[in-house]
């Protein structure tokens, strides 16, 4: 899990501006009549890099890189013992790793959802870098004022179960079911891309899939429309009123980003937990 841990740490510097923009910042917006609506990506990165500065694409990288390796690790360790587990059902192998994966995505989601909380409300903010809160400040501020429960470091607990359950279920089911119908190659190169291309088309399926989860987590631990009135309550209530109100395409925001970080991140993540799992089962 070092490994995972140093691969996630470089993909989170170079990928995180990508997090910041185009994905939070479209999926909190409701539409032209927002105020504060960006006109297209290039209006985005340009506005917020004159408003709030260079810093301004880094908001909040602090609470993923913190959880990133135990996340990493709550992922895959959590996704083998689930499979052992499920090894004694009369599951098939390949529905047994769709559900691990499903297991390992919610167990996820319980680790992940305070650093979601902190990360959200720290990237919903418009000021320039210098005056924001620390991690740790804006962390302590959302115990103090809303407890650890469903209203403050847990908002959006079902949201984030639902987009980690769903990406997992899919990610683990489609890569070890596909890998083993396509037939492996001699060629260390050639079954490189072969496992990368698999990797990509299932982090590429997890991301379209599970995006109106992510929409819903975005708006409900994001910034409320009306300061003061809690508008996106739960998960399927605020996936129905972004549907009523903005149209199905809304449950959609942020799906390029999304790719565009999640596929290739999902091919080099698979390849490194393959590669660990092989090596580790040799010299262990």
């Amino acid at each position: 899990s070092m490994a995972i841990g140093e691969a996630k740490l470089i993909e989170n510097t170079y990928m995180f501006p990508i997090d910041i923009i185009l994905f939070f910042r479209f999926q909190i917006q409701r539409g032209k009549g927002d105020p504060n609506s960006y006109k297209g990506l290039g209006d985005c990165f340009r506005t917020i890099f004159r408003s709030e500065g260079v810093y301004g694409f880094y908001k909040g990288i602090l609470p993923p890189i913190l959880a990133e390796t135990p996340k990493r690790a709550v992922k895959f360790f959590t996704f083998e013992q689930y499979k052992k587990l499920l090894s004694f059902t009369p599951l098939s192998p390949g529905m047994a790793l769709s559900v691990a994966g499903l297991g390992s995505g919610l167990t996820e989601a319980l680790v992940v959802n305070p650093f979601e909380v902190v990360k959200v409300s720290l990237q919903a903010n418009r000021d320039s870098f210098k005056v924001q809160p620390s991690t740790f400040a804006q962390a302590r501020t959302i115990i103090n004022t809303d407890g650890f429960g469903l209203r403050g470091l847990n908002k959006g607990l079902t949201s984030t179960l639902g987009r980690h359950g769903v990406f997992n279920m899919i990610y683990f089911g489609f890569y070890f079911n596909v890998k083993d119908a396509i037939p492996a190659s001699q060629d260390p190169q050639l079954e490189f891309m072969r496992k990368f291309a698999i990797g990509l088309v299932s982090g590429t399926v997890s991301s379209c899939v599970n995006i109106p989860f992510d929409v819903a987590k975005s708006r409900i631990q994001g910034p409320q429309p009306v300061p003061g009135e809690i508008k996106y309550r739960s998960c399927f209530q605020t996936m129905g009123l972004v549907y009523r109100e903005e149209g199905y395409l809304a449950l959609y925001k942020g799906l390029i980003p999304k790719i565009m970080r999640l596929g290739p991140g999902g091919a080099v993540m698979l390849l490194v937990y393959e590669y660990v799992s092989v090596w580790l089962q040799k010299n262990w």
